[in-house]
């Protein structure tokens, strides 16, 4: 067992749960999403040992490759898709995804109808918004949002369970982190993904049910991008 991974998972529940304490919130209404995009299965495996249960993969390629063996072995483990999600590779993710977060546009929503007319059973669905505006960003933006979140949930008969988003990663985050809060509350959805590694007890503060962590529990990374964690 790597002590180290060990050491980092206890580290950060111990800071949510503090968060959550802080903000009069119960520490097991948040999930903590191992972000374990370029994490070998040893990693994984050490992670799994440690105590944590649910990740979150950022391309349906790499899942594919590292996780059916991992799935076989521990069954209860929960499986998020964290990053895009391009409409030729939804037939795979559907099979392999628990949880897809980054549902961004009608013609993903039309895909994901289609693979449920045929008989599969979907994963929960989030929305990514595009909370800070930004064109090199996938996501809904905020002004679309109501009539994007209404047209899955009535043309597309899609059950939408929350929200997700990636702050710009220049400035701070709380106050995109409440006005997500805030669309969540609006819409009655369950859930807000919100939060990375640098910034998760903010989010959690402000109303985050699940944090996204990747470099606080598996180290730096190669290539590292804020969709990370």
């Amino acid at each position: 067992m790597n002590a180290a991974i060990r050491s980092n998972i206890d580290r950060v529940r111990e800071h949510i749960r503090q968060a959550a304490t802080q903000s009069g919130r119960d520490f097991e209404d948040i999930t903590l999403i191992g972000a374990s995009k370029t994490v070998d299965q040893a990693t994984l495996r050490e992670a799994i040992a440690a105590g944590m249960q649910v990740f979150g993969e950022n391309r349906v390629q790499e899942a594919d490759t590292k996780w059916p063996e991992l799935r076989d072995d521990y069954p209860d483990v929960e499986l998020h898709l964290i990053g895009p999600l391009q409409t030729n590779k939804v037939g795979s993710a559907v099979k392999t995804f628990d949880v897809i977060q980054s549902l961004d546009r009608p013609k993903l929503a039309a895909a994901l109808r289609r693979c449920r007319d045929r008989g599969e059973t979907l994963p929960r669905l989030l929305v990514q918004v595009n909370i800070g505006r930004e064109p090199q960003k996938a996501g809904i933006m905020p002004d679309d949002l109501d009539e994007f979140v209404t047209a899955c949930r009535e043309h597309y008969e899609l059950d939408i369970d929350g929200l997700m988003c990636i702050p710009p990663s220049q400035e701070a985050p709380e106050a995109y982190f409440t006005a997500l809060e805030k669309m969540r509350r609006k819409l009655d959805l369950k859930h807000c993904s919100m939060g990375m590694s640098g910034d998760y007890a903010a989010a959690v503060r402000s109303g985050a049910t699940m944090v996204r962590v990747g470099s606080a529990i598996f180290g730096e990374r190669e290539y590292a991008h804020r969709s990370d964690g």
